[in-house]
């Protein structure tokens, strides 16, 4: 059963300083102590930068003696998290957990991760390739995936081509894609993805 004085003294403690954290946690549904959604900031200086990611949290029964199971909501271009499903390839949440850690060092921990990949163990391969072997285009891919899913204002028409084409898509073809899908970025990426 899930300690709940522990996860109710976590949360008002990772809430307390979220200005200077860039970490907070609250209730999925308002009432499951055992299904949380946490919120990490973007690091500064990384291509995450700005962006807002939201992370699916549940508690298993035997937390905290078990780790949180923790994934991206926020699709996120990383080599250490899968780009289809969210899931985290962090060894804290999987065989490095201890009860002395806390919700908010996993957050902090995947603020962490964020701005410093480990692509030798990866969680998304392909990702992890074009970070090895293509870095410039990575980080255009992760700067566009932040642009598009993680920050709430949209860019315009010509914003969107640019990022595309920073990708190293043709920019006739992004044009075109972008046009069949009525502006729509994520559904003209996955479009160009895919075809």
């Amino acid at each position: 059963m899930v300690d709940v004085s522990r996860v109710q003294k976590e949360l008002t403690e990772c809430n307390r300083d979220r200005e200077v954290s860039g970490v907070s946690i609250a209730l999925h549904d308002g009432a499951n102590i055992s299904h949380l959604t946490g919120t990490i900031a973007g690091p500064a200086d990384s291509p995450y930068e700005g962006g807002t990611f939201t992370i699916d949290i549940r508690l298993p029964g035997g937390y905290p003696f078990e780790p949180p199971k923790m994934q991206f909501v926020t699709k996120v271009w990383h080599p250490n998290i899968s780009s289809q499903n969210g899931a985290i390839c962090l060894d804290i949440l999987k065989d490095q957990w201890s009860p002395a850690l806390t919700l908010k060092t996993a957050l902090l921990s995947l603020q962490a991760l964020l701005s410093s990949p480990a692509p030798d163990d990866p969680q998304d391969a392909v990702v992890a390739q074009q970070y090895l072997r293509d870095y410039p285009t990575f980080a255009a891919t992760a700067r566009y995936w932040t642009e598009a899913f993680a920050k709430s204002t949209s860019t315009g028409m010509e914003e969107k081509v640019q990022k595309l084409v920073e990708m190293g898509f043709p920019e006739d073809l992004v044009r075109n894609t972008l046009k069949s899908v009525n502006g729509d970025e994520n559904m003209a990426l996955e479009k160009l993805c895919s075809g």
